[in-house]
């Protein structure tokens, strides 16, 4: 091999290559759909969006075994929305 072949190879190590993800942007855009259903009877529920992000915590943290914070959120929503509480998470 000589000088210029390894400065080469050296080059292209270094392109970049760019992949188009514009199909993933409908996917983060908010559909406006806040429908949430129990996991375990199927019942489900239209929350507005606050009460959406606050029933998602509840299922992150306990995910993450968040015990704490998980026990908040499930509280706040409690408070928020009764009847909607009694649905998804009693």
């Amino acid at each position: 091999m000589n000088e210029y072949h390894i400065w080469q190879q050296e080059l292209q190590l270094k392109v970049l290559t760019m992949i188009d993800l514009s199909y993933i942007i409908q996917d983060m855009t908010d559909n406006n759909d806040y429908t949430r259903r129990n996991r375990f009877n199927g019942e489900s529920v239209e929350l507005t969006k606050e009460e959406a992000d606050i029933h998602d915590q509840v299922f992150y943290h306990e995910a993450l075994e968040q015990w704490d914070k998980m026990l908040k959120a499930k509280d706040k929503f409690s408070r928020l929305n009764p009847k909607a509480y009694m649905i998804l998470l009693d």
